[in-house]
């Protein structure tokens, strides 16, 4: 690390925080440019294999069974993740835990004296707060002599912050309609900026089971290795267990019999299945046993994916927020069994499509509490409200109801609470901020009014 002192440097991670919030004028300015220049300051280098991994929805459950599988098999993990949902220490996780913030403001400083430059033939740079954190928590990772590095790609992929750093192995997970005023307006054009992660030579995977036809035209043109899936692997599975397996020319392993992922959901499989296909390009650098993979996969934990919180009422935590993971939101949801009621608290940002969001869904929720989020972006609850009632009016059965707004998440889960009954289920989802909102002092176990003591 740099010796030379900043002067009047915070002293904390938040005061860090509020000071990478200042930086830019902008909070996203799609480019690599000014944190390549950074980088090269810092002569910032990951020592050890990279698994880099972009999509639309996935990209979460991923990591963290990539970090999970990598950790049973004895490896020393460093895993970056964003956004966070509590305390932004989620992001950077070392052996499968949060580091502790102060461990992070010594990479802060280095940031900062590198940005500032040293001379004039070092002009200082501006970053913005993502690709200023982004830089902290790589130098974090690159000094914690890990054994892998996981990094979830922040937005797109091509000009994306973590893609100063060449990956070992690329995933690609589903690609879906999202970010569409930064990304593209179609899904080749959004499998495009995904497919940046790319490099030559080494293996990609692409989890998609109907992948735009960029993604694989990007993968010829650059000449990855694509490792694609019903191609190069498959899974196929039953109510009990499922199985995975690589076609013969990439060398035919097989796992059967394996237990389903601890992450519930349908879509996990799909996942899953891509994860063990990044282990297995992966396996000349770091051997794995099956055991690891089993366990690794029955053991990852990672909330807010369809989290349910057993209680009374049943609790279901899900960042869903774009309307293909709020469809498969709602598959989950029907697929759970019956309950006499459900409320829903929401709240999202004002970018999304969020009629298509909420008529995906409309058909389960019998109650709506609305809430407002602490940001710019966000949809206030009040004109929140008239997209919900827009969107379920004239819909067969009896329209969803909103009960009502609130300032935060907390105010609209206890509403939910004291109405509900204890055979009920209550849904939080539409964003980060929402499920993080539900979650700031722990996870809720619910009681309702007429089972409090």
């Amino acid at each position: 690390m740099l010796d030379i002192p900043v002067p009047d440097h915070p002293a904390t991670l938040a005061d860090w925080l509020a000071h990478a919030e200042r930086l830019h004028p902008q909070a996203i300015d799609m480019g690599l440019d000014r944190v390549q220049a950074v980088a090269r300051r810092m002569a910032l280098v990951i020592p050890c294999p990279v698994i880099t991994v972009a999509g639309t929805n996935g990209k979460g459950s991923t990591c963290a069974m990539l970090e999970s599988v990598y950790g049973q098999a004895g490896y020393r993990t460093g895993l970056y993740t964003s956004p966070h949902l509590v305390h932004f220490e989620e992001r950077c996780r070392i052996d499968g835990r949060p580091v502790d913030a102060a461990d992070l403001v010594p990479a802060m400083a280095e940031v900062e004296q590198a940005r500032r430059g040293q001379g004039a033939d070092q002009p200082e740079i501006s970053l913005t707060y993502f690709e200023f954190t982004t830089l902290a928590i790589l130098r974090t990772l690159a000094r914690a002599g890990v054994d892998v590095v996981i990094l979830e790609v922040g937005l797109g992929g091509r000009l994306d912050a973590v893609n100063i750093i060449d990956t070992d192995c690329a995933v690609i997970t589903c690609i879906a309609l999202d970010h569409m005023a930064l990304l593209g307006p179609d899904r080749e054009a959004i499998g495009r900026e995904k497919a940046g992660i790319m490099r030559t030579g080494r293996p990609v995977v692409v989890s998609d089971p109907m992948p735009p036809q960029s993604v694989l035209d990007r993968a010829l043109e650059v000449g990855a290795d694509l490792w694609r899936l019903g191609l190069d692997f498959h899974f196929a599975g039953d109510q009990q267990q499922w199985g995975w397996a690589t076609h013969p020319n990439r060398g035919g392993r097989r796992y059967a019999g394996l237990a389903y992922p601890a992450l519930r959901g349908a879509n996990q499989l799909v996942n899953a299945s891509g994860v063990l296909a990044a282990v297995e390009a992966l396996r000349p650098r770091l051997p794995v046993t099956a055991q690891a993979v089993r366990t690794g996969l029955a053991m990852v934990e990672l909330p807010g994916r369809f989290q349910i919180v057993p209680g009374n009422p049943t609790l279901v935590l899900d960042v869903a927020h774009n309307p293909h993971s709020v469809a498969a939101l709602a598959e989950n949801l029907d697929a759970m069994g019956f309950y006499p009621g459900t409320h829903a608290v929401f709240g999202a940002m004002a970018d999304k499509d969020l009629s298509a969001m909420v008529e995906r869904v409309a058909p389960l929720i019998d109650h709506w509490y609305l809430t407002d989020l602490p940001l710019p972006r966000a949809l206030p609850a009040r004109e929140l409200s008239g997209v919900v009632v827009a969107a379920t009016e004239g819909r067969s059965g009896q329209p969803s109801r909103v009960a009502g707004c609130f300032p935060d998440p907390r105010a609209a889960l206890a509403a939910a609470v004291a109405a509900a009954d204890p055979a009920d289920r209550i849904v939080v989802f539409g964003s980060f901020h929402t499920v993080g909102g539900v979650l700031q002092d722990g996870v809720p176990r619910l009681a309702a009014k007429h089972l409090k003591g």
